[in-house]
């Protein structure tokens, strides 16, 4: 999707810390951290939000949750993590393009936000 950021950023079109890649997600450094680690993984094929998935996107979405212990790992998380997607407006959604946000290296309190 030509005006979608996080395809521009997966796409080469937008500088970003890529902390890694392959043919089907891009994880990168988040602009605004909340926590000592915090990267967004983003799927390369343009989905707006966990709503707008499909019976098609089973593999990708099963790939991406799979994929996560290795982002951590890459990381250097240890002692556990969080991660989250967010889905519409009332849960901040502020980028209409599906992401994880990985986050580690400090305890986390609960409930969030």
């Amino acid at each position: 999707m030509s005006d979608c950021l996080f395809c521009g950023i997966a796409n080469h079109e937008i500088p970003s810390e890529i902390v890694y890649e392959d043919d089907k997600i891009c994880v990168y450094k988040d602009i605004q951290p909340q926590a000592p680690v915090h990267v967004l993984m983003i799927p390369k094929k343009h989905i707006a939000s966990l709503d707008d998935t499909t019976d098609e996107d089973q593999e990708l979405l099963g790939y991406m949750m799979c994929k996560v212990k290795d982002i951590v790992k890459l990381m250097g998380i240890t002692d556990g993590y969080r991660v989250v997607s967010n889905n519409g407006d009332d849960a901040q959604q502020t980028v209409k393009h599906l992401h994880l946000h990985i986050l580690g290296k400090r305890k986390f309190t609960w409930p969030p936000g």
